[in-house]
């Protein structure tokens, strides 16, 4: 629903009555009329007399309402007496096939006592339309209507109040077409569907209120709370996933470990029983293998020197019973087995033979 809301003729006088009328319009037409304060719950587009207004049309720059703006008001301040700090300049939309304009003129003190007038009914109109710009834009000649009971005159490029005198004056011999009845009222809900020319604009903009949307956040958390539970429910099922992949290779483990433990043996700790074995093996301390290959490295080294017998213990002590030519080579074998980073102790060695024997313990160091 949309309503007309029409101020009384004249400039706005704070101390006479306030005379309203209106008009009501929905998606079948004009619905109701009646005076006084219109209906609350509808839109309100309020309707400036014709006689306080000023419409001129000019080619613009259609780039941004600001240079239109600007421009008209370099254009009313040539076409007015009055200095612009006291004018209220509003630009409208032109009409299909002209590149020219409407321009509203207006007392800016008349603005105020307008909004004034109309927040005291309860009323804040989202549009102030001049009562010219109700009727359509006549193809040639102009149209005469009487709306909120007051003539107004249309012309391609003017509209004004509807005065004998003036009239005549400015129609100048050209037709002038009546609008009534069905064609008015078409004209009226079309205009304030969709207002081609609102005097709202700049300072006397209508303020948008804040109002919350309690339906659209409830849905924004019902939606946020979905997300936050799919987030969650993917979360669990990944972690069903790594732990039934863990478990899998963890059973691999097992199985492989069992293929270096000794047939039949129960599995128990694969680590710690794989362990035990390498242990066992290769023995203590660095093992059998690596302290014997060790030792005949450094046995190799140091020629004249010989081996003639080898007990590994099970303290990962390798014992060596060694035959050299001579005394200093013993020592030789000696060093060089400490070279290679063992702990070795010497027997007292003798000499038999041409040969001198003695033992070696090699250890980790």
């Amino acid at each position: 629903m949309t309503t007309l809301l029409f101020l009384p003729p004249g400039l706005p006088d704070p101390d006479a009555p306030v005379g309203l009328r209106w008009m009501r319009f929905g998606d079948t037409g004009m619905l109701a009329r009646g005076e006084g304060t219109p209906p609350e719950g509808d839109r309100v587009v309020a309707v400036a007399p014709a006689d306080a207004v000023t419409l001129h049309w000019a080619d613009l720059p259609g780039r941004s309402v600001a240079q239109a703006t600007a421009a008209a008001r370099i254009l009313a301040a040539e076409a007015s007496a009055a200095t612009t700090g006291e004018l209220h300049v509003a630009v409208g939309e032109g009409g299909a096939g002209s590149p020219d304009r409407p321009i509203a003129v207006v007392g800016a003190a008349a603005m105020r006592e307008w909004l004034a007038m109309l927040a005291a009914a309860g009323v804040d109109p989202i549009a102030l339309v001049p009562a010219p710009m109700l009727l359509p834009q006549p193809d040639e000649g102009y149209y005469r209507a009487t709306v909120g009971g007051v003539g107004v005159i249309r012309g391609r490029t003017s509209g004004f109040a509807d005065e004998a005198q003036l009239t005549e004056l400015v129609t100048a011999g050209a037709p002038v077409k009546p609008l009534v009845r069905d064609p008015l009222e078409r004209a009226l809900a079309a205009a304030a569907a969709a207002p081609v020319l609102d005097l709202r604009q700049g300072a006397f903009a209508r303020r948008r209120k804040l109002a919350i949307d309690w339906r659209l956040i409830r849905r924004l958390a019902m939606y946020g709370g979905a997300i936050l539970l799919v987030s969650f429910a993917i979360s669990l099922v990944r972690l069903a996933k790594y732990d039934v992949a863990a478990d899998t290779v963890n059973a691999r483990a097992d199985a492989l470990a069992a293929t270096g433990l000794p047939r039949g043996e129960t599995l128990t700790d694969p680590d710690r029983q794989l362990d035990e074995r390498g242990r066992r093996v290769i023995g203590p301390g660095l093992g059998f293998t690596t302290t014997t290959a060790a030792a005949f490295a450094a046995i190799r080294s140091v020629p004249g020197t010989e081996v003639t017998a080898i007990d590994f213990t099970d303290t990962g002590e390798l014992r060596l019973t060694v035959a050299t030519e001579r005394e200093a080579l013993a020592t030789d074998l000696k060093n060089a087995l400490e070279a290679a980073g063992f702990r070795v102790r010497a027997s007292v060695f003798q000499s038999n033979g041409g040969r001198v024997t003695g033992e070696l313990t090699v250890s980790r160091r």
